[in-house]
């Protein structure tokens, strides 16, 4: 089929996306998937021949290139090759995978541990794998959309609250009939503003209404607690959470995603989740890097100290040069433009001037709440932060975004 000839409601979603892409192209406003040829120390990055600063990074602790981690992986090769034999089940379980799950359920103070490829089919298959359709699941409205793809696969009732509205959760925790199995799911720092679940009424509120909790830690694992072991240990509620789910990929400086939990909870995903059963093993090296990073992070705690001084640098920085940075708490910083226009023309000139950010526009976020979602780490430096948000201050004069 010649997919040029033909005017189907597919080929107009394929064409007015290229409209899209190709527009902000021809205007110079297209920033997406930019080669970076180098990382360098984790703040700073060679992209396009021209060294950065880099603040668009998840890896929060600045473990990226960690000579530990990195030794790790390459052992990891030396005695394993660079993949497994297939999916877990039959021919690709290694013994640096049940290492990695025992590291990761001591840290996350659970039973046991199951990993998977990524931190998306993490979600997805956590979700569809536990409820069917006579259950219920509640969302917060802001939640990652791999949460909401799960939920929607399920087939389970989904019920959506108004971001961290805790009367809205309990509204919906109320019309869910007597009897039925309900699963309340919340990112604990949600990844385009930023800010923190309101994690003790929520758990009451599970407790209260005898709803299952599981919550995403994507973007709270090494950011918040005293040791980095996420949102139990910042609010002192631990064993709270029923389901912990967490990637691979941000602090954690390798690929996936796993659940942790109660040991029988773990056993029957390990058995009935599709992502575990039909999907190959992680590779030897990036299971390696990732065991070995959870030990650094406890080993390092330096890290995550210097990442709360350098996240409260650049959100008061920013706002006492008059930006909106909406309510975050964390290492995830939105700077509000407007329009969608408004957040390319800002990321252009921030990148002229060796600075790289990225715009998060819409349908992402809603229309008229364009932002860069900026982000800072442990590896970068007092005066490199300030440089950065003389820079966006700049920036923003010029489009008349901040006085």
């Amino acid at each position: 089929m010649d997919i040029h000839q033909v005017d189907d409601a597919v080929i107009r979603r394929v064409r007015a996306m290229a409209e899209r892409a190709n527009g902000l192209k021809d205007a110079g406003l297209y920033f997406y998937n930019q080669p970076i040829s180098e990382l360098r120390g984790g703040a700073r990055v060679m992209v396009n021949g021209r060294e950065m600063g880099m603040y668009a990074s998840y890896s929060y602790l600045g473990l990226v290139g960690h000579p530990r981690i990195n030794a790790a992986a390459k052992a990891a090769i030396d005695k394993y090759g660079t993949g497994t034999h297939g999916v877990r089940t039959l021919a690709g379980s290694l013994s640096i995978h049940h290492e990695l799950e025992e590291t990761i359920a001591a840290f996350k103070h659970a039973e046991a541990a199951v990993t998977y490829t990524s931190g998306y089919v993490t979600n997805l298959t956590a979700v569809s794998t536990l409820l069917g359709r006579e259950d219920y699941v509640i969302c917060d409205k802001l939640n990652h959309a791999s949460i909401v793809d799960g939920c929607l696969m399920s087939g389970s009732k989904f019920l959506r609250f108004i971001h961290n509205d805790m009367d809205a959760l309990e509204t919906r925790l109320q019309q869910v009939p007597e009897g039925s199995a309900k699963l309340v799911v919340v990112d604990a720092v949600f990844s385009m503003d930023g800010d923190i679940i309101n994690f003790p009424k929520v758990v009451e509120l599970c407790q209260k209404y005898n709803a299952w909790l599981m919550v995403d830690e994507a973007h709270s694992v090494g950011v918040l607690g005293k040791t980095g072991r996420g949102i139990e240990e910042h609010f002192g509620l631990p064993g709270s959470v029923d389901i912990k789910m967490g990637t691979l990929s941000k602090t954690i400086p390798s690929v996936g995603g796993y659940i942790a939990g109660k040991k029988d909870v773990i056993d029957y995903l390990r058995h009935a989740s599709r992502a575990y059963i039909f999907s190959a093993a992680l590779p030897p090296a990036q299971a390696a890097a990732a065991n070995e990073a959870f030990k650094v992070i406890l080993d390092e705690p330096w890290r995550i100290e210097k990442l709360n001084a350098n996240s409260q640098q650049f959100i008061s920085g920013l706002k006492q040069r008059g930006f909106d940075t909406m309510s975050t708490e964390t290492a995830i910083v939105p700077v509000l433009c407007g329009t969608d226009e408004a957040g390319y023309m800002l990321t252009r000139l921030c990148q002229l001037q060796d600075l790289f950010v990225l715009p998060v526009v819409s349908p992402a976020v809603p229309v008229g709440l364009a932002r860069l979602r900026a982000t800072v780490t442990a590896a970068h430096e007092p005066d490199e932060i300030e440089h950065a948000m003389d820079v966006i201050e700049a920036a923003g004069k010029q489009l008349g975004i901040v006085a």
